[in-house]
């Protein structure tokens, strides 16, 4: 277990913005391995991801949750806005990511729902896309008439320009506590539920526009004898041309997202994983709450 120094924080950070803003590509980067999935698509969070990054004098437990969604409305995204709001009611810090300096309606929805009795970090992400810097002081300026931020920190998730700020920022708010974790624990999260994740990444990253809302993944059985892991695992989704895709020409598609998650496994894991996938059509599974349970939803 890490010594702590006399001054040491450590503190939940709760991660939100509505979907695409770069939660997961934070989280990721600050951690230091893919504790988080990423894609494009919305809905690709869909936990409250415990990411836990330890420095000597502080510990950093990110909670990523779900893009707040707006679009849909099924048990599914119910349960996901709910996570959002509970997260809310239950950290030190919140920190509220913006894509750039892009506000529109769908980022006002997420910001009504942040909390007045606790600090709130505006993190402006993707700054590297940001052509013209000028316009990040009126931008600021603007988003402060918005909401009383504690602070405002502009950063590249994907390049790490300026997370080390962005962590200076969030140490001031944290608690002095002893960590929680051992310092050499990067997420609460077991591997099975990490390993259901990369390929539920998978589907989302090479399936067309329809499978991954129609999608999840179960685990039905995890072995390890060494450093050797032998995964099973089932893809759910909604319909059966929906299978007909995930399969591919030949199994050509299915084979392409096994060992697309395989060698993310085993870049997390440090061993070799062997990975079986197969795809079953369950019906509805999105808007069934015993389903959700299943899966691991609250």
């Amino acid at each position: 277990m890490h010594t702590a120094a006399p001054d040491f924080r450590t503190g939940y950070i709760a991660i939100v913005g509505r979907p695409n803003v770069g939660k997961s590509t934070l989280t990721n980067h600050i951690v230091g391995a893919k504790v988080s999935i990423t894609s494009r698509k919305a809905q690709t969070t869909r936990h409250r991801i415990h990411g836990i990054h330890t420095t000597p004098d502080a510990q950093f437990i990110f909670v990523d949750t779900p893009g707040f969604q707006t679009k849909y409305s099924n048990a599914l995204n119910r349960g996901m806005n709910k996570t959002v709001v509970d997260a809310l009611r239950s950290t030190d810090v919140v920190l509220f990511v913006l894509d750039g300096t892009h506000f529109d309606a769908r980022d006002r929805q997420v910001a009504a729902l942040l909390p007045r009795d606790m600090p709130v970090i505006l993190v402006l992400n993707k700054l590297d896309l940001i052509k013209d810097k000028d316009q990040l002081l009126p931008f600021i300026a603007q988003m402060s008439e918005v909401f009383p931020f504690a602070a405002v920190v502009p950063l590249s998730a994907r390049d790490g320009d300026n997370v080390p700020g962005l962590l200076g920022e969030i140490r001031k708010h944290l608690p002095e506590a002893p960590p929680m974790f051992g310092e050499d624990e990067i997420t609460d999260k077991s591997e099975r539920f990490l390993a259901a994740e990369i390929v539920r990444e998978k589907v989302f990253r090479l399936s067309g526009e329809e499978v991954p809302y129609s999608a999840s993944v179960i685990i039905e059985k995890f072995e390890q004898e060494g450093e050797m892991r032998r995964i099973f695992a089932g893809i759910l989704v909604d319909k059966p041309n929906q299978k007909g895709i995930l399969i591919g020409h030949q199994g050509a598609k299915l084979k392409e997202i096994g060992t697309a998650a395989r060698l993310d496994m085993e870049r997390l894991f440090g061993g070799k994983v062997y990975l079986e996938l197969w795809v079953k059509v369950k019906g509805g599974w999105a808007d069934s709450e015993r389903i959700l349970k299943q899966l691991g939803y609250e």
